[in-house]
């Protein structure tokens, strides 16, 4: 490829609404150019990349035994009803209607298409194991689309999905996605991480994502140099930082504290460390009514007949984990609670609210550590005031039995660095990462709510058991990117650069001395399999050298009149701008002997 032929089009400024160095830097480099909020056209710099991260993607699933096919970006609303997403998804789920009134929706993604198709394709056990896959345009309704690439709301992705006759079986699918994984990054040239994640809205039992290490994450992980353990913070179990719960020491006392409704400001006010006191979040559960004989509000949705109030507990310097909050019995579906549900509930405002002395009974969860604290600082429902010396078994306990009731602890806290690790083997790290890619075992969530069976070797029906893996194609643009760059541009890692060589000629069409040496290296390099560029423009050297250095390609040869006077050509390794003089006959091997450590 000669530039001359191609389209350079970089930019010295990033547009103001450019928030991270990915967004900066695909846009400067002309791979990206905005055509509305979370929607790009990719241009023939971005499309590049693009192809050889699916490259590697297709001949990894391939080499794991998944089999291509593409479904379509529509697909009609009567799948999704079928399996109950067609409410269940939320507002990022698109929905469309053709002319003549029919539903349908873009696809976020396809695991009720997949199994329509296995259902009607799988008929005996002897047909399985199978693994589906594709690379298609998606569509996500974000809110507010951000971060170029990373948050869009047009993106392409891998997804795959596999049918097998158990679990055990389904497993071994599913360990086998997971090393193609490994390998796909691997070949990428991206420091990663799989954490065990949450499963989300795709549903199933089990789940990892792979998180591209980058400080720009949007993801937390938790991570244990001294056992390799690693979890997505919404899915690390947060062991007790007490292990027994002490005698009271301290006399019950309420303390002014006018002013101060964050534990922080009451820690300070008393003199008292910020993990004696204890953070009080209200949440509401609806219960419904079940939709029938047209029992149903305005909006189409079962009525409300009763709403449960809970107060949630967790140390003063630490963070509710609303996924693992979801999971205790009870809660699932929860919101936060309004101010006149507090109101009615505790009798104040928050910021001084507590488990001591509701105004009426609330459900009453404690996170594991809370549940071993004593002498501790609470809200004593009444603004400006707080309870020093509170404790369980002289203060609440009491009051729960009365009412019939026992505590509930339950690990709802985010982890924070320097926990113990929950396999026992260190402490804790935490790391940003950026989710790339997730596999899940689904199970049969998706193949009982469309009936896709067989029949096994014993002549019965059963059904399908299923996984689901998805890698963000263009969304790795951004997280290699974030990755790898530095003061001048972006650093392609070899595996998916744009192009692996530029050669820059000074004075192309001037000399025919550096035109001739040029060519001839370039006819080399194209002859060896490597992909090459020759940038024929006529354009200053600093121009041309500034361009390459944003655009990131590893390997940069410069072919000049006072070098080749002397024999040799200039090689320069984009990472680390590492410069060697070579004779001008060793070139190509020089230039191949650069790549091989990029």
């Amino acid at each position: 490829m000669k530039a001359s032929r191609f389209l350079v089009s970089t930019l010295k400024e990033a547009p103001s609404d450019a928030e991270i160095t990915s967004h900066r830097l695909m846009t400067r480099a002309g791979m990206i150019k905005r055509l509305a909020g979370g929607i790009y056209n990719y241009m023939p710099m971005g499309l590049r990349v693009i192809r050889r991260i699916e490259n590697i993607i297709r001949e990894e699933m391939n080499r794991a035994g998944a089999i291509e096919l593409l479904m379509p970006v529509v697909q009609p609303a009567e799948l999704w009803v079928e399996s109950g997403r067609w409410e269940q998804y939320g507002p990022e789920l698109l929905r469309i209607k053709d002319r003549h009134g029919r539903d349908f929706i873009l696809q976020p993604t396809s695991e009720e298409v997949i199994t329509d198709i296995a259902r009607q394709e799988i008929r005996s056990y002897r047909q399985m194991p199978k693994n589906f896959y594709h690379i298609q345009t998606k569509f996500r309704d974000e809110r507010r689309p951000r971060f170029g690439v990373m948050r869009g709301r047009e993106f392409t992705m891998k997804d795959a999905y596999s049918f097998d006759r158990d679990r055990e079986s389904a497993l071994r699918s599913y360990q086998a996605m997971f090393d193609a994984y490994c390998r796909v990054f691997d070949r990428m040239g991206l420091v990663y991480r799989p954490v065990a994640a949450d499963t989300g809205a795709i549903g199933g039992s089990a789940s990892h994502e792979f998180q591209v290490i980058a400080d720009t994450g949007e993801d937390a992980i938790a991570w244990c140099p001294d056992s390799g353990y690693a979890a997505n913070v919404e899915l690390a179990e947060a062991l007790p930082l007490i292990e027994s719960r002490a005698a009271a020491a301290q006399p019950l006392e309420k303390v002014a504290t006018p002013g101060k409704e964050r534990c922080e400001d009451v820690a300070e006010l008393l003199g008292l460390p910020l993990d004696r006191t204890v953070k009080s979040i209200v949440l509401a559960v609806d219960r419904h009514e079940p939709v029938k004989d047209g029992k149903e509000d305005l909006g189409g949705k079962p009525r409300i007949v009763a709403t449960e109030i809970w107060l949630l507990l967790v140390r003063g310097d630490h963070d509710l984990n609303e996924v693992k909050a979801g999971k205790v019995e009870g809660l699932a579906g929860f919101r936060f609670a309004t101010a006149a549900e507090i109101a009615e509930h505790f009798g104040c405002e928050p910021g001084y609210l507590g488990p001591i002395g509701t105004a009426k009974p609330v459900r009453l969860v404690a996170d594991r550590t809370v549940a071993n604290m004593s002498d501790f600082v609470c809200g004593a429902n009444d603004v400006g005031f707080h309870y020093t010396g509170a404790n369980w078994d002289r203060d609440l306990l009491p009051a729960l039995a009365e009412r019939g009731e026992q505590l509930l602890v339950a690990d709802i806290r985010n982890v924070v660095e320097g926990d113990p690790s929950p396999d026992g083997k260190g402490r804790l790290v935490i790391q940003r990462g950026i989710e790339v890619g997730h596999v899940f075992y689904l199970g049969t969530k998706y193949s009982s709510a469309l009936n896709a069976a067989f029949i096994d070797d014993d002549g019965k029906s059963k059904l399908m058991e299923m996984g689901c893996y998805g890698i963000g194609v263009t969304r790795l643009l951004g997280a290699a990117i974030e990755q790898n760059h530095d003061e001048r541009g972006i650093v392609w890692p070899r595996g998916i650069a744009p192009f692996e060589v530029v050669i820059c000629p000074l004075g192309y069409a001037k000399s025919a001395a550096v035109r001739e040496a040029a060519d001839a290296l370039y006819a080399e390099l194209l002859e060896a399999g490597v992909d090459v560029l020759l940038d024929d423009r006529d354009e200053r050297p600093g121009v041309m050298f500034a361009d390459w250095e944003l655009i990131g390609v590893p390997v940069r040869v410069t072919v000049g009149e006072r070098g080749l006077k002397e024999g040799q050509v200039e090689v320069l390794r984009r990472r680390g701008m590492e410069m060697e003089a070579v004779a001008v006959g060793e070139a190509g091997a020089a230039v191949r002997g650069v790549l091989a450590g990029c």
